[in-house]
């Protein structure tokens, strides 16, 4: 049995089937995102979406929205396409002859009309852009014909079309299909087919589509889009036509190879394990000699941060130690170039963020403890000293070394400067200032893996003595810092008006988890405690207490009360990750179990929302629906990186079998 399989039951039942997601990816950075019954219900769902850089960077465009199939068995149509048109209206309810959908392997859609039982299995192929559709006629009495009207959209992903007459009516004839481009400055779009179809040039404007999740929002959310006409292709029993949609014409005999090439490179989705290492390729994003980390879909894009922070977990996690090496390479550069003369990235935002480069040393720090301390000095000591000499030499804009106690301080009332980044009109929701308790647990922590890492290299001896002796003058103050008399840590301490603030958030999880933490056992236990009371979740770490003044466990609402809601109580699957690490440093082999158990909350994720992968927030209270991008990097990531860390203490974790 398919690990991912849904049935005919689900599949009719649109309150049930249409909350589930599906994601395909090229690593180049186009897209297929849709419902499991192929009805669109955001503005960034798309069958073939793609990033166009000379137009906007990496922001993903809407070229071709769906493409409805309809089977004609004498002379009547049984149309397979689904659309919600204004009022709630769904036509032409193609989920009824769904039979089943599975997600192992390939998306694959089986549908029965009558006598017919006919297959749709999509593919993108790595690193191109183009979406390989391919149709198979399992069973079928009489002669049969397959019509498909593309409808088109060609426009930003976050924007809607509307109906216009400056639109390009003009179809191309290619070989076994068309060329078209709706706006100058897009590329030609070229659908073509295995065997030659009939065109039927026979445009429309089909008005009114709604999109369910947009209405949720409180975004704008009903659109119009152009069908330019129709293919005609009859199809005989046991025989397969693929259809291809791409930005370059292809020769169509080539496509049948072209399928089973890629598809033979899969990983089948067979457990969750797989399910996650399939979701964290997907964030790869490889454009000529640069490589980047995507932050989710289906609106990510390439943030420092999150590159950082998701690298280690979407690549060594999964073995792909070369993938790490090209994507922190880009990011270091990048980094770097800052460092040297405040160039920020147009590629990679918020690059200039004061936490980045201490997310980045802690990157290098996962690469040693998966690759070995020589290749990780080989490859990163001087990145690692530049870091941390820019940062002692306070010539970060935005992050002070304290030259008395050693601890960072930054300002963060003027905007977000955390992960921890709602703002509105500009200003942060939670204006952390002043001695953030991650930023200090990360500094120590990179200070001690410095040393510890290059101390016995000659040219850096002496450096690394003295990041070990800032280390150690840091680490009592930040004791007496952050450490309260109810055993947790203060989230930040603003040494302006010298408010220490109480909330009990995860930041505090941040800094026990890492691998030098400047509390001892008991302490980091103590901790430990109080998150696990007040802030643990079958869904990862809630980001503020229930006990604490303005909790909202639900990202619900307008754009401002989910603004508002963002970082004041939904759950965030990768603070477990953090979690398992400061559970497994205080209990040792005895909380192998437990961390093994809460693995299971995310399994079960695995056919929720985008199936096989991991929402970006879950409501801090139950159900613990989730929300926001439908599958998010850093989530997949630390997941899975807490999955090896349970393989380390030789133990098959639960979700593996």
């Amino acid at each position: 049995m398919s690990y991912l399989k849904f049935d005919k039951n689900l599949m009719i039942n649109l309150e049930q089937s249409l909350p589930k997601e599906m994601l395909r990816t090229n690593q180049a950075g186009a897209y297929h995102c849709t419902t499991v019954v192929g009805c669109n219900t955001r503005k960034q769902h798309g069958l073939f979406v793609m990033p166009l850089p000379q137009m906007d960077t990496y922001r993903p465009h809407v070229l071709l929205s769906s493409l409805d199939e309809t089977v004609i068995q004498h002379g009547a149509p049984f149309n397979l396409g689904l659309h919600r048109y204004h009022g709630g209206v769904y036509s032409p309810n193609g989920h009824k002859y769904i039979r089943e959908f599975d997600c192992e392997n390939v998306p694959r859609t089986t549908y029965r009309v009558g006598g017919v039982i006919l297959t749709k299995e999509k593919i993108f192929i790595t690193n191109e852009n183009r979406l390989l559709i391919r149709y198979t006629l399992v069973e079928a009495h009489s002669p049969t014909t397959l019509e498909f009207r593309p409808f088109l959209a060609f426009r930003d992903s976050n924007e809607l079309c509307i109906a216009n007459d400056q639109l390009n009516r003009d179809c191309t004839p290619v070989a076994n299909g068309i060329a078209t481009c709706m706006y100058p400055g897009y590329p030609t779009l070229y659908m073509q087919f295995s065997r030659k179809p009939e065109w039927v040039n026979d445009g429309h404007w089909y008005k009114d589509i709604e999109y369910v999740k947009d209405l949720e929002r409180g975004v704008p959310y009903t659109e119009d889009l152009w069908v330019p006409g129709y293919f005609k292709i009859p199809i005989k029993k046991g025989e397969s036509i693929i259809f291809s949609a791409g930005v370059e014409e292809i020769s169509p005999r080539s496509l049948a190879h072209l399928y089973e090439k890629e598809i033979a490179t899969r990983t089948n989705r067979t457990s969750f394990y797989n399910c996650l290492k399939n979701s964290a390729k997907q964030f790869y994003l490889f454009s000529g000699d640069e490589a980047y980390m995507l932050s989710g879909y289906p609106w990510g894009v390439i943030l420092a941060r999150n590159t950082f922070m998701s690298l280690p977990g979407n690549t060594l996690s999964v073995h792909h130690t070369a993938d790490f090496e090209k994507i922190m390479g880009t990011a270091s550069r990048a980094l770097e170039r800052f460092m040297e003369n405040g160039y920020k990235s147009t590629h990679i935002l918020g690059i200039d963020l004061p936490d980045i480069p201490l997310w980045a040393v802690r990157a290098v720090q996962q690469y040693a403890k998966t690759e070995g301390a020589e290749a990780a000095r080989k490859l990163y000591a001087p990145f690692i000293e530049k870091v941390l000499d820019y940062i002692l030499g306070n010539n970060h804009p935005n992050l002070h070394v304290d030259e008395e106690s050693g601890m960072v301080s930054t300002i963060g009332t003027d905007y977000a400067v955390s992960w921890m980044n709602s703002q509105i009109n500009g200003k942060p929701v939670i204006p952390r200032t002043g001695y953030l308790v991650e930023f200090n647990g990360l500094w120590y922590n990179a200070l001690r893996f410095a040393a510890e890492l290059l101390k016995d290299v000659p040219e850096y001896a002496e450096k690394a003595e003295m990041w070990a002796e800032t280390a150690e003058k840091m680490k009592q103050p930040f004791v007496d810092m952050f450490l309260n008399d109810y055993g947790y840590l203060y989230d930040y301490v603003d040494p302006v008006t010298g408010f220490a603030s109480p909330e009990v958030r995860p930041n505090m999880v941040i800094a026990i988890g890492l691998d030098y933490c400047p509390l001892d056992r008991r302490q980091r236990k103590g901790v430990l405690d109080v998150a696990t009371r007040e802030l643990l979740t079958p869904k990862g770490l809630r980001t503020l207490s229930p006990k604490s003044y303005g909790y909202h466990p639900f990202y619900l609402g307008s754009p401002e009360e989910r603004e508002i809601s963002l970082h004041q109580g939904p759950a965030r699957p990768w603070l477990m990750g953090f979690y398992a690490d400061a559970y497994l440093k205080v209990f040792g082999f005895s909380g192998v179990s437990y961390i093994d158990r809460m693995l299971i909350g995310f399994e079960d994720e695995m056919t929720q929302g985008c199936i096989g992968s991991l929402s970006q927030l879950y409501d801090g209270n139950p159900p613990f629906t989730g929300r926001g991008a439908i599958s998010h990097a850093t989530n997949v990531a630390e997941v899975l990186r807490t999955i090896r860390t349970l393989k380390k203490f030789n133990v098959e974790p639960t979700t593996q079998k």
